[in-house]
């Protein structure tokens, strides 16, 4: 492993392991190509399936970003696969059961510093930010999704790393919401269009 990566998930542990200490065994990290990937995709906060498989995007959205990668058209392991929050959010449904939620601004908050640190440590050439959570984080600025997809943007990960994003919808989205395909397809033309000049 990336040498400076495991510093960062090693204090993320810590940082976890003090807030929510019951959550300590369940962080998700990141996965992929570790040094200089081509883009580093940014999501939300994990849901069941990776919670209990310890890897982000898989089940549904992992299909979904499948999808992603053969229109956009990078090889899987060139992409560093991530989310803004390391734990999965959730809180108790009708029927008692623990189902996903949005993550809170107290856990993006928490969880910032060390996605700029792993950002810096994977060293990516392009940031993709899936859905408004991680957006909103990066730009560090009120930025919907609705509005904010399908553009390229400019994310100052630290004084001395500023690096393109470009943003788009969360896979899962589209799968709840297939009216936003559409959408979706074209913003991913637009994405294999700014890849070709990386």
């Amino acid at each position: 492993m990336n040498r400076e990566l495991q510093h960062v998930n090693e204090d993320c542990a810590r940082m976890v392991a003090s807030r929510w200490p019951h959550l300590a065994g369940h962080i998700v990290y990141g996965t992929g190509c570790e040094a200089n990937p081509l883009m580093m995709l940014v999501g939300e906060a994990p849901g069941k399936k990776e919670e209990v498989l310890g890897k982000p995007f898989v089940g549904s959205a992992g299909r979904q970003l499948d999808f992603f990668i053969k229109n956009v058209g990078v090889p899987r392991e060139t992409l560093y696969i991530s989310n803004t929050v390391k734990i999965r959010p959730t809180r108790l449904s009708v029927s008692g059961n623990h189902i996903n939620r949005t993550p809170s601004a107290d856990e993006i908050d928490a969880f910032i510093p060390y996605l700029n640190r792993e950002i810096a440590a994977v060293c990516p050439r392009m940031l993709v930010t899936l859905g408004g959570v991680a957006l909103k984080a990066l730009l560090r600025e009120d930025k919907t999704i609705g509005t904010g997809h399908g553009h390229l943007y400019k994310a100052q990960i630290s004084p001395i790393l500023c690096l393109p994003l470009f943003a788009l919808y969360h896979p899962a989205a589209v799968i709840y919401k297939r009216s936003l395909m559409a959408a979706y397809l074209a913003d991913l033309d637009k994405l294999a269009m700014e890849v070709k000049d990386l």
